[in-house]
């Protein structure tokens, strides 16, 4: 028997989503039939009908055709948020790369083992009349604890069963007796652990010209059903979060829902509390910390429609919505939005294409957008909001770099500049903040000259080599190696090694110490921020003046506002410059904008010194300037140069095998059976810049191309060839357009 057959999931609340059943679909209901459909279908031994999913159709039967149940029909509700879901998990595990039951896991809330929180609440069951007259009986008859309860009751009517037992002192066993007269009655229902509670007044705001302009024709757009891509690219202070906020209160007004995607990093009390101020107990947030119980309560209050608004990271992009009008993704820029789990995905496709099943709209926004996005915006793709002023007329700071080479050059080998110190010395003089930035990003053993500052690059990628053991210097996008360098080529100077070692934030703050010892110092990073609520404790002793300097890592530049911050110090700004990544130049841009961002946020003028041994390079130059267009065509130049994205597309193949030539072997077998010939470049296979990790080998293949499509196929021929030639101690998977190096 021929014919088309469906892999249908009934229990999509379950832990075990791979768990499915083929059913065969009747020739009637071929058209009606697609991934994510509900349909009815006949289960067990009685044939009851149950309402399933459908997660695959395939023309291969998995039992015997002639007993193969056939589907009953197909549900024509498209609002279903489970339908929706399913559909996102197959456009995600065709794009990316998954199983199908992995790339479910990613989208579906998983009901798990958690504990559910009861309350139960003490009833009176009497009508008044007879209330009255029992409560007249137990005065009579002194029965003080009956009488104090049914006082209350009489009032209330009902009462929180903790606070009879607690606060008016009532004994178990007279509620007992109390329920036996049919007097009250103890109920229980199930409560929803809220992750943001509080008394709360909404907040009045008001918009500058530029914000309300912005706001007034996303809502226009909006109320004229026209559902688009929206980039709002406003410089650090501008006020975006305020015009996000003006959208969404429109968004919700309508009747519709919102996620709003932080990187987890920005998400801070102080945030979460902006958002509520405006909103009330209709927000609710997701974070890491977070128990399993609490974040299951969440998307069970969105599918309850107790909330309107989610907030949070990553993950919040899968809250069960039925009606989704609005996703906000701020700092959209920033690298935690790509998945480095399979599905290997980024949260701003993904989310246009959730918007799309919904009828919904995005918008990102960024002071650094990413140059993907920019490109789309020049392109026309998306539409492209500007803000150029800050929004308390603050004007952007006054930014310089110190020169390291002539630091060195004049005998300074502290971790600061003479101008930096200077600085430090006029703010804490002025009772005024300080911020340090030390940039550990991109701390990968690149070699670069202290005299020229000149990296030792890839000739074929432009990308820095990284310095390995046996003095071997390595490129991980094509496998170019030479010998470790001892003069610089530039400049023939001696002065040449590794950066990537040595400076830490505990190291700068011991140097803080020493030279201010009048200062009081806060530090955040990984240490000092393991436990819940370390983060908030520091930036809130830092907000509150109980510190005159911070110290940190990436973690104290994203989003901040602190009014007597007036001058931020970037140490060490060559780290992510030359890391093995062909985004080095711009994530460098970014995380120097992103930190001068934090000066001057109030009337105070700021100021902010850039200690870089490159001050000459285009992304240190754009960043004192704030200038993004220039930053912008000048990284564009190269990646047009060398088809990187967003000039191309890029597809890194990733094997992975316990046996280190078994994995070679695979790897150049997929390279040149299933990739030669392809109408684009292949890279490799080449070892990972980490070759191994626990004992598991990995290859690189990169292939680059300017369409799209071509890549998809090609991941899907791969995937093809793994199925009909299986190594069980192999394992393939893909990351497209990668934005992290491997």
């Amino acid at each position: 028997m021929s014919g088309l057959y469906a892999d249908i999931i009934v229990d999509i609340s379950h832990e075990n989503l791979d768990h499915t059943f083929q059913y065969r679909i009747p020739e009637e209901l071929k058209e009606r039939t697609a991934v994510g459909s509900c349909v009815i279908i006949p289960f067990g031994r009685g044939n009851r009908q149950i309402r399933g999913f459908v997660l695959e159709i395939t023309d291969r039967p998995k039992y015997d055709p002639e007993k193969t149940k056939s589907i009953i029909s197909v549900q024509s509700d498209d609002t279903l948020v489970e339908q929706k879901l399913i559909m996102l998990a197959y456009w995600m595990r065709k794009r990316y790369g998954s199983t199908m039951n992995r790339a479910l896991a990613t989208v579906l809330p998983v009901k798990k083992n958690v504990r559910t929180v009861q309350k139960r609440d003490v009833i009176l069951i009497l009508p008044p009349d007879e209330a009255e007259a029992a409560l007249a009986e137990f005065a009579r008859k002194q029965n003080v604890a009956r009488e104090r309860l049914l006082t209350e009751l009489i009032k209330e009517g009902s009462i929180d069963y903790r606070l009879v037992t607690g606060k008016l002192n009532i004994s178990p066993a007279t509620l007992r007796a109390l329920c036996e007269k049919k007097i009250i009655d103890i109920v229980s229902h199930r409560v929803y652990r809220n992750t943001v509670s509080g008394e709360h007044e909404r907040a009045a705001v008001r918009l500058t010209d530029e914000q309300q302009h912005i706001a007034g024709d996303f809502i226009a757009e909006y109320d004229r059903g026209i559902r688009g891509t929206y980039l709002l690219y406003g410089i650090t202070g501008s006020g975006k979060t305020e015009v996000y906020m003006e959208m969404i209160d429109h968004v919700v007004a309508s009747g519709r829902q919102v996620i709003v995607l932080i990187p987890e990093i920005s998400l801070t009390y102080q945030t979460v509390m902006r958002f509520y101020k405006r909103f009330g107990d209709r927000v609710s947030t997701l974070h890491s910390r977070l128990s399993e119980g609490e974040r299951y309560d969440q998307f069970e209050r969105a599918r309850k429609h107790e909330i309107d608004i989610m907030i949070g990271p990553r993950s919040a992009l899968f809250t069960p919505f039925d009606d989704l009008g609005l996703i906000v993704i701020d700092e959209e820029h920033e690298h935690t939005y790509k998945s480095d789990q399979m599905p290997r995905y980024h949260a701003r496709d993904v989310a246009r294409r959730l918007a799309m099943l919904h009828g919904g709209s995005v918008v990102l926004g960024s002071a650094t957008p990413s140059v993907e996005s920019y490109a789309a915006a020049k392109s026309g793709e998306y539409k492209l909001y500007t803000l150029k002023q800050r929004a308390k007329k603050a004007g952007l700071p006054k930014v310089e770099t110190a020169d390291l080479r002539e630091e060195l050059k004049k005998g300074n080998r502290t971790i600061f500049s003479e101008k930096l110190k200077l600085a430090i010395d006029e703010k804490l003089t002025k009772g005024e903040q300080v911020m340090l930035f030390l940039n550990r990003r991109g701390l990968s053993g690149f070699v670069s000259c202290r005299s020229c500052g000149e990296a030792v690059k890839c000739p074929h990628c432009d990308v820095a080599l990284s310095r390995h053991r046996k003095g071997k210097l390595m490129c991980h996008y094509c496998g170019y190696e030479t010998s470790d360098v001892k003069k610089c080529e530039k400049c023939g100077s001696s002065l040449i090694g590794a950066m990537g070692t040595g400076i830490g934030t505990q190291a700068v703050e011991d140097a803080v110490k020493t030279m201010f010892p009048y200062a009081s110092v806060l530090r955040m990073d990984a240490d000092t921020t393991r436990q819940k609520g370390d983060y908030e404790a520091i930036l809130s002793k830092f907000a509150n003046r109980e510190a005159d300097i911070l110290i940190g890592t990436q973690m104290i530049v994203k989003g901040h506002d602190f009014p007597y911050v007036t001058l931020v110090g970037i140490l060490a700004a060559d780290m992510s410059l030359y890391a093995n990544d062909y985004r080095a130049g711009e994530r460098t841009f970014q995380l120097l904008v992103q930190a001068a961002g934090r000066a001057g946020r109030d009337e105070r003028a700021g100021e902010v010194v850039i200690q870089t041994y490159r001050p000459e390079h285009y992304a240190v130059m754009a960043s004192l300037s704030q200038d993004y267009e220039a930053f912008f065509e000048e990284e564009m130049t190269y990646r047009r140069l060398l088809s990187y994205p967003p000039a191309g597309h890029m597809l890194a193949v990733i094997t992975e095998s316990r046996d280190e030539a078994e994995g070679i072997r695979y790897a150049k077998d997929l390279a040149s059976k299933v990739c030669n010939g392809i109408m684009g470049s292949v890279i490799g296979p080449v070892a990972a810049s980490i070759s191994k990790i626990r004992d598991v080998y990995r290859q690189m293949i990169y292939i680059k191309s300017a369409d799209i499509g071509i890549l998809t196929d090609l991941k899907d021929k791969i995937e093809e060839y793994c199925e009909k030639n299986p190594e069980k101690n192999i394992r393939v998977s893909f990351d497209l357009d990668p934005m992290n190096g491997y």
